[in-house]
């Protein structure tokens, strides 16, 4: 193994005198493209003035490399793959890896099986990095994909605990403003429409409207929480469960639009006018939000910005394997329209 002479430059430091991250030097050494002509001429400087030498053992091994990349979604439902969710990821992730040489693989994981399959298969380097999305709690996959150091990173995350690399939306603070504003229109009565309790991010979202409702001084009753999968069908079953047994209902707040389009669904069906009777907010700001009757009040997540941070910081530890993981969370939107 070849080791750094003491006070060779470090390719940290170059990256730290040219203003930039290490991956970005990594690219600019291995001629990638991508790289703005002023970033890589800074880099350039910064590499002749430090007397910067490349690990030339590391750029051999970069230059075996499959070029490609897998977007694996471990969601074992299959109904969720219709969802606007991941459609929105792929599109980004995909738009992100438009100017590189690197290849976007989809791939679906469900069982141990196929776990396993997936491991084998980037062990036998067919892939360089992973992204996965919809991670469920007790999904080990990224824990295995890390115990044989392929790079990875997370959409989402499966616990406040996470140690692999993420990149997250702030959904504690997303459904905490949503709530909020429910509140200040003189909603009392605020019922939620939750996630699977198994993922972190309905767990987040359920907290988020907590905590709003007690800074307001609100009880949050049991009996206005019930729980969907993210489906607009889900959405559609809680909503007619919360009008018959809390016909007090006057605001909801979704823990995603799909399920708060299934819940205007079911308050149409009972005779609930919305805003009039019942005040609706979803989370996500998909497409869909913008053509629902009426159009629906939501949280803004930046998919379009999560897509690329994840791709950035796949390809950085790709350059080179980082010492850290890192934890990115983008802020949220509330986006006012007429359902609330």
């Amino acid at each position: 193994m070849l080791r750094r002479r003491p006070g060779t430059p470090t390719l940290e430091e170059v990256a730290a005198l040219a203003g930039v991250g290490r991956g970005t030097v990594s690219r600019v050494i291995n001629n990638a493209a991508g790289v703005k002509d002023t970033t890589r001429r800074a880099v350039q400087r910064a590499i002749a003035e430090l007397g910067y030498v490349p690990n030339l053992a590391a750029r051999t091994l970069a230059g075996r490399r499959a070029d490609a990349v897998a977007l694996v979604m471990t969601e074992p439902d299959w109904r969720q793959f219709g969802e606007p969710f991941f459609s929105e990821i792929v599109r980004s992730v995909g738009d992100a890896l438009t100017e590189t040489e690197v290849q976007l693989l989809l791939t679906l994981v469900r069982t141990d099986a196929e776990r396993q399959r997936l491991v084998e298969y980037a062990r036998g380097g067919r892939v360089d990095g992973v992204m996965l999305m919809s991670v469920h709690a007790t999904d080990p996959l990224p824990d295995m994909l890390a115990e044989v150091g392929l790079p990875t990173v997370l959409l989402g995350r499966r616990s406040g605990d996470e140690s692999v690399t993420y990149v997250d939306a702030d959904n504690v603070g997303g459904a905490r403003a949503a709530v909020a504003h429910l509140l200040d229109s003189g909603r009392r009565a605020i019922a939620t429409i939750t996630g699977p309790p198994d993922m972190y991010v309905a767990q987040c979202r359920l907290r988020g409207y907590r905590e709003a409702m007690e800074r307001a001084g609100v009880e949050a009753r049991r009996s206005w929480t019930v729980q969907g999968d993210f489906s607009a069908e889900s959405g559609y079953r809680a909503m007619a469960e919360l009008v018959e047994r809390a016909p007090e209902i006057d605001g909801v707040f979704a823990a995603s639009d799909t399920m708060a389009v299934g819940a205007l669904g079911a308050l149409r069906a009972a005779g609930r006018g919305v805003p009039d009777d019942v005040a609706v907010i979803g989370f996500d700001d998909f497409p869909l939000a913008q053509h629902t009757d009426p159009k629906l009040t939501t949280v803004r997540q930046p998919l379009e910005d999560i897509g690329h941070t994840m791709v950035r910081l796949l390809l950085e530890e790709m350059e080179e394997p980082s010492t850290a993981w890192r934890h990115v969370i983008h802020r949220t939107e509330l986006v006012l329209r007429d359902s609330a």
